[in-house]
């Protein structure tokens, strides 16, 4: 099973794309494939040629507007295998209301919700049923799920041909599928501050587009380098407030134990682990706070940090580190409220605590 992201796609693929009549046609495209059994014994040189293979759509522009500027926009969610040996995934209705207004914010024709809940469904259950999606094991309860793999979904938008600056007025639409494990590496729990700008005021900040990850992937590199896990984004104007993660909200836990996050201007994503974490610790009894938060108030009053995301799930830090200066948050493992946080996000996730919040969606075949 892969570890963290990779190219490893599932055999099934939805595609749709809109037209000027205002109608979207829609399809599956079962892409090659062996079983999976089969594929394990394949050498290396042939499972490459095959993933190779089923990466590709050479009916789609290679020049167009989303590979010339960027000009696209993506989602990110899970399906989490059962103990029943069912496949649900986690809020996709959250997922399909961000990418249509993510879409409707790049000035391209939204993605109809319904739309996307049944591709993403249809998505998951087809590759299941193909064998290309984990099973459930008992043993991922022992650490809260933290090593417990899933599939992940990744619908995303691609423009229409194009070679100078424009709008996507035809865009598709793709769901493609791969399994995953853990996100983050498990060498280091440390976190520093980026020099760079993930986003300014008036941008792109709020919308999951292609482009703002461009900015994250060279902070996340250069963090890593250096011997840290996670990159920090600061406030554009200021360099004194926190923003979020290279690809994930980011909480605090001050003394006298309030959960803050930085409040959602239009420089942070509207993350959908963030809105369940917060809802979760409110029901844990604790106050919660979404405001802008300084480095100055979280080194003199941060007790526990961690990011929140679809792929981080819930990932604490013990030390965050600006302009030299380290801040090391409890005695180097994860707090009381984190832990508190991540053993129900997951439990509900992966079916071992019960779901009143009707959050999980079983997949379809």
């Amino acid at each position: 099973m892969a570890k963290g992201f990779s190219l490893e796609m599932c055999p099934w693929v939805y595609r749709a794309q809109y037209h000027e009549d205002g109608s979207w046609s829609e399809e599956y495209v079962e892409q090659p494939h062996r079983t999976p059994a089969e594929e394990e014994r394949l050498s290396a040189v042939e499972r490459a040629k095959l993933l190779l293979a089923r990466n590709n759509f050479k009916d789609l522009p290679l020049v167009n507007y989303t590979t010339q500027y960027g000009m696209g926009c993506f989602e990110g969610l899970k399906a989490f295998p059962q103990p029943d040996g069912s496949l649900k995934l986690f809020r996709p209705d959250e997922n399909a209301r961000r990418f249509e207004s993510s879409m409707k914010g790049l000035l391209m024709p939204g993605f109809p919700p319904d739309k996307f809940l049944a591709s993403v469904r249809r998505v998951a259950g087809k590759n299941r049923a193909l064998g290309f999606a984990p099973a459930y094991d008992p043993a991922w309860a022992k650490d809260d799920f933290v090593a417990g793999h899933s599939l992940y979904l990744r619908p995303f938008s691609y423009a229409e041909p194009g070679i100078g600056v424009g709008i996507s007025r035809q865009p598709w639409v793709i769901v493609i599928a791969t399994p995953v494990g853990s996100y983050f590496k498990p060498s280091t729990s440390r976190a520093v501050t980026s020099r760079r700008v993930r986003a300014n005021p008036g941008g792109t900040g709020w919308i999951k587009a292609d482009s703002n990850y461009v900015t994250s992937a060279l902070a996340k590199r250069e963090a890593e380098d250096a011997g840290f896990a996670e990159a920090i984004f600061l406030d554009a104007k200021e360099r004194r407030y926190f923003e979020e993660g290279s690809s994930s909200n980011i909480f605090f836990v001050l003394r006298g134990g309030t959960l803050v996050t930085p409040s959602l201007e239009d420089t942070i994503l509207p993350g959908i682990t963030r809105a369940t974490v917060l809802q979760l610790a409110r029901e844990h009894g604790m106050r919660t706070e979404e405001r802008r938060v300084s480095v100055e108030e979280v080194f003199a009053e941060g007790t526990e940090c961690f990011v929140s995301g679809t792929a981080a799930g819930v990932t604490f830090f013990e030390s965050l580190t600006h302009e030299g200066r380290t801040v090391a948050f409890g005695d180097g493992r994860i707090g009381e409220a984190t832990r508190s946080l991540l053993r129900t996000l997951k439990g509900i996730q992966y079916g071992a605590i019960r779901d009143s919040h009707a959050w999980m969606t079983p997949a379809l075949d």
